[in-house]
Parts: C-alpha cells; sequence; structure tokens
C-alpha cells in the first residue's frame, strides 16, 4: 500500500475522475432510485437520467467531525482515492459517487467503510494506512455527504479533449524510468492505444484491474503459529480473515490476528505509483502511451 504524500502539484479534478468501486453495490442501489426519495428531474443535458439527478440517500446516523480532521482526510483522500473517487469524493464519468452509496449512508464513524478500504474489493485494493488518517478520511467523506444531501446536481462529464494535455516526450521519459520494471512499449503495451482509449486509457494506468491470467492473480504465503507455511491463490481478505485457494483447488482460512501473512500482488507498483504522480507525470505518461498504436 503505498504511504506517500499528496502529490505535490495540484492536481486537475477532471483526470483524476477513473472508475473503481468502493463498493460493488453503490451503483447498483443509485440506478435502482434507492435513498431518500427522487429530487427534480435532471436538466437536459449531460447528467440527465444519471443517478446523480437524485437526491444521495439520507445519512442514518448524523455525524460531526472536527474542521482540522475534515481538512486532513481531504488532503489523504485526494493523494489515495482521488483517482477514482474524484477529489471531492463525487465521482465522474463512469464512476462512482461515494456520497451517494449506501455504505456511506449507513456508516457510524467508519465501522463500514474501514473494512472495505482495510480489505479491498472487486477493483479496488485493500490500503493499509494508519488509523489516524483512516479516520480522517472517514470524516471527509461523511463531510462531503452532509453537503451532497443539501443540493442536487448531474453527473459531470470528462470530455476526451480534457486529457489531451500532456507532453509525449516528457512521459516516455517518465515511462523509462518508473515503468520498465513491470511493461514494455514493444512488448505487453505495443498497439494498447489501439485497443483502449480516453478514460479507459488513463483507468488502465493508474490502476488495471483484476488481472485475466491466472498466473498474475495475488498470491498469498501464510505461517501458521507451527511455523509451517502454506501458499496458494489469495481468495478472501479482510481486518478479520484470510484465506486462499491453494493447489489443490481447496478453500482455506485463518484468522488474520492468529497468523502471519504476506501477499504478493503483481498490481502493488500501481498502487504505490499513484501516490507519486503529479497531474503533470498523469498527462505526459497517457499522453506517451496514446502514441503506442
Amino acid at each position: 500500500m503505498s504511504r506517500c504524500n499528496s502529490s505535490p502539484a495540484k492536481a486537475g479534478h477532471y483526470v483524476l475522475l477513473v472508475a473503481l468501486f468502493l463498493y460493488a453495490g453503490a451503483i447498483a442501489d443509485a440506478q435502482r432510485g434507492r435513498g431518500a426519495g427522487a429530487g427534480p428531474a435532471a436538466p437536459q443535458g449531460r447528467g440527465q437520467a444519471s443517478p446523480a439527478s437524485q437526491r444521495p440517500p439520507q445519512t442514518a446516523t448524523p455525524q460531526q467531525y472536527p474542521a482540522e480532521q475534515i481538512e486532513a482526510g481531504r488532503t489523504r483522500f485526494a493523494a489515495q482515492c482521488g483517482f477514482c473517487h474524484g477529489r471531492d469524493a463525487g465521482g465522474g464519468e463512469g464512476g462512482p459517487d461515494l456520497t451517494r452509496s449506501d455504505v456511506v449512508a449507513t456508516d457510524v464513524r467508519g465501522d463500514r467503510i474501514l473494512p472495505l478500504v482495510r480489505s479491498g474489493r472487486g477493483n479496488m485494493p485493500p490500503f493499509n494506512l494508519p488509523d489516524t488518517d483512516l479516520m480522517a478520511m472517514v470524516a471527509f467523506i461523511h463531510d462531503q455527504k452532509t453537503q451532497a444531501e443539501s443540493a442536487v446536481g448531474g453527473r459531470r462529464s470528462v470530455d476526451v479533449s480534457d486529457l489531451q494535455t500532456g507532453n509525449a516526450t516528457a512521459g516516455k521519459r517518465y515511462f523509462d524510468t518508473a515503468c520498465t520494471r513491470c511493461h514494455s512499449a514493444t512488448g505487453d503495451l505495443a498497439g494498447v492505444a489501439a485497443r483502449v482509449q480516453g478514460l479507459q486509457l488513463l483507468q488502465r494506468m493508474l490502476y488495471p484491474g483484476q488481472p485475466r491470467d491466472p498466473k498474475r492473480v495475488p498470491q498469498l504465503t501464510v505461517t501458521l503459529p507451527s511455523g509451517q507455511t502454506v501458499t496458494g491463490r489469495l481468495a478472501y481478505r479482510d481486518e478479520f480473515t484470510i484465506a486462499l485457494t491453494d493447489a489443490s483447488g481447496w478453500y482455506r482460512s485463518w484468522p488474520a490476528r492468529q497468523v502471519k501473512f504476506t501477499v504478493d500482488d503483481p498490481r502493488q507498483a500501481h498502487v504505490d505509483q499513484l501516490g507519486k504522480y503529479t497531474d503533470a507525470d498523469m498527462h505526459d505518461v497517457l499522453a506517451y502511451l496514446q502514441t503506442l498504436r
């Protein structure tokens, strides 16, 4: 998990609105119109008939947090989560709006958010941050949700032209320094720009999602109190349980606090890189990847 400081450059929010899920049910629930009732019809044009045209689900337990904790959470959230959920937690085109998440609406001081953040789910990786940072992020998310409950607006959009501000030459220099340990412009990424474009290419660049190659699925090694080690494919992980599927296909699980374990995830380098990118870096690398046709 990345423990880097926030990006040194002021990031343009339109670049960071990329699709990943905090909770798979959040979008489905919004599309079913769940929440505190529908708001006024969306205006014509962008955002019409989108889930964002309806009021977010009402917070079950209203909460208040110190201003300094919220501001600390704003910085940490932007660095760790803004690439997907937007720097304001409001999501973007194709991405989840956390202020409309049922998980957030029913969360009480992190009791639902923290287990998901720590364990990961679907395409979202687990985040192993200090408790003070995590609670600051919880405070920020709830503050953003409180603001969202008093406003109704259309879903934001990102035009392809918004992404075309990078320098491909600078992007190649960055790629050659930071990415060639795992990737090759003439190997696995050859022709990538012909297969994937726009926001989808940016999403793949920032976080590639679940690997399709079984050899690249996260591997788990568990060391039992007896000293015996067990290895296999990571099958499940949260703050209480760790589990794998071994070479024979058996599912095995243990209380997380009673064993030692390590996870070898080929995607971890992408997670680590998120806190290192500046806004200019992301534009530049994307511009370079767009030349790989």
